[in-house]
């Protein structure tokens, strides 16, 4: 680094004790807070419709290779939620209101509520709702830059997640169609004799 960090404390604690009813948000935020929010909302519909599906097939699922496919439904469906939880309280930290109407949920979301007939459809669809958020995560991630750090480490997580979906239900498409996995899951092999699941995440 060529210049030492400086900053004007003076400044700082001013403008600390201005619009106090903002929290969290001070002059140093430069996003569009209000199209934030509005993306972040887009986001919170995503993974809401995700445990929805994810719950629909936890349940639907049948036959003798559903029960180890079952609860990983299940575990993905908790993380979902857990994603939730996350991107709500930052829509509220950020001053906005998380929209949990669940009239237009579909129309927000990213991905789409898909139900499905077999055991391979059901983790196709889910494979495909996980590759459209990965892409369209990584978009916000793009956008977002250095203007709202807080929110693009917060969007870096969940995909990072999201990521760890997909390369799960890629893999149980390899084995459910008694092929070699591309890369051999161990996580999945536990979970299949009652295992121990990943830590959750918080």
């Amino acid at each position: 680094m060529a210049d030492p960090f400086r900053t004007d404390i003076e400044t700082i604690r001013r403008r600390a004790r201005q619009r106090m009813e903002d929290g969290a948000v001070t002059g140093a935020y430069l996003a569009d807070r209000d199209r934030v929010i509005e993306v972040l909302n887009e986001v919170l519909a995503t993974e809401i419709v995700c445990v929805l599906r994810y719950k629909n097939h936890y349940f639907m699922a049948s036959g003798i290779n559903a029960q180890p496919i079952a609860q990983e439904f299940l575990t993905h469906a908790n993380e979902e939620q857990q994603h939730a939880d996350m991107v709500a309280q930052r829509i509220t930290q950020l001053g906005g209101n998380p929209n949990l109407n669940p009239e237009g949920l579909a129309t927000r979301s990213h991905a789409q509520y898909v139900e499905a007939a077999t055991l391979e459809r059901m983790i196709r669809e889910d494979l495909v709702a996980e590759r459209v958020a990965i892409e369209t995560y990584a978009e916000i991630i793009r956008w977002l830059g250095s203007d709202d750090p807080t929110t693009r480490r917060l969007m870096e997580d969940l995909l990072k997640v999201e990521e760890e979906h997909a390369d799960d239900l890629a893999n149980m498409l390899q084995t459910l169609g008694n092929r070699p996995a591309r890369n051999p899951n161990p996580k999945l092999a536990r979970n299949a004799n009652g295992g121990r699941r990943r830590p959750q995440r918080r």
